[in-house]
């Protein structure tokens, strides 16, 4: 990986562990992630009119693929209303790389190197270690419920967008669909505050924003670096964002105990990039 490439995933990286604290952060999550999802309907009504539509065959997994990104959102919502982000972020996102490797092992008997194994052990303990470390006794054990549940949603999510990009010939029109999609989250939340719509803070909507521009910026850099360097290291270089996310909420947030989520984020993340380079 050149190092032009390096420099441009570890920002996707700093900026998907970003928005996420920014859920994290907010006094409002709900209208925050209104904003995130209305920012990528906003992209997704650009794509949608410059792309080339996707073929007939992908719709079904564009379907899919929004339903799923609902349930996301929800239970997004409620690991960071109850759980810290050093601890329910590296579990989400390291447990989806697992699922789809364990899931592909078991649906269509696709089976891993030894490395492969030994990066899917290490995710395991990783989360094992993170969920029951010391001090975890004390925390909501419905955070890491919905960490590990948002986890099979983003490994879901992304074996449909997987299959159906592929089937769509025409990626950004995939992508501005399933954008375009994300609008009724939006609609829900202000629907939901139709009876006091003073309570929405502009502040908070601005927050939302910003965090929705690091969103779609994460993603369309990792898909330009995708063209340019190998698709396993340029995934291995993503997955540094669970430990972005632990420095963040330990630095930024206060989040404790310090050393066992430091610890737990590196050995996931060592595990993912096992997982990226076994392949």
């Amino acid at each position: 990986m050149s190092g032009f490439a390096l420099t441009i995933v570890l920002v996707a990286a700093f900026l998907h562990a970003s928005w996420n604290a920014v859920v994290k952060a907010a006094t409002d999550r709900a209208i925050v992630l209104a904003a995130v999802s209305a920012t990528h309907a906003t992209l997704g009504v650009a794509l949608v009119l410059f792309a080339t539509p996707p073929s007939p065959a992908s719709w079904l997994y564009i379907f899919l693929s929004t339903i799923i990104h609902y349930g996301y959102y929800v239970f997004l919502f409620q690991s960071y209303r109850l759980g810290d982000l050093s601890q329910v972020y590296p579990i989400a996102r390291g447990l989806a790389p697992a699922l789809v490797a364990f899931g592909a092992y078991v649906l269509i008997g696709e089976t891993l190197p030894p490395l492969g194994w030994a990066g899917l052990a290490s995710i395991t303990f990783g989360i094992a270690f993170l969920a029951f470390q010391r001090g975890a006794a004390n925390a909501d054990p419905r955070a890491v419920g919905a960490a590990a549940i948002n986890g099979v949603l983003i490994a879901s999510y992304s074996v449909v967008d997987g299959i159906g990009v592929r089937l769509s010939d025409s990626p950004f029109g995939y992508m501005g669909w399933l954008f375009l999609l994300e609008f009724p989250v939006t609609l829900f939340v202000l629907f939901r505050r139709r009876h006091d719509p003073l309570s929405i803070d502009r502040k908070t909507v601005l927050l939302g924003f910003i965090g929705g521009l690091g969103a779609v910026t994460a993603y369309g850099l990792v898909i330009y670096a995708k063209t340019i360097a190998p698709l396993g290291a340029v995934s291995a270089v993503r997955e540094s964002s669970v430990i972005i996310a632990a420095l963040i909420g330990l630095f930024v947030f206060g989040e404790r105990p310090w050393l066992a989520r430091i610890v737990s984020a590196v050995i996931v993340a060592c595990g993912v990039i096992a997982l990226a380079f076994s392949g």
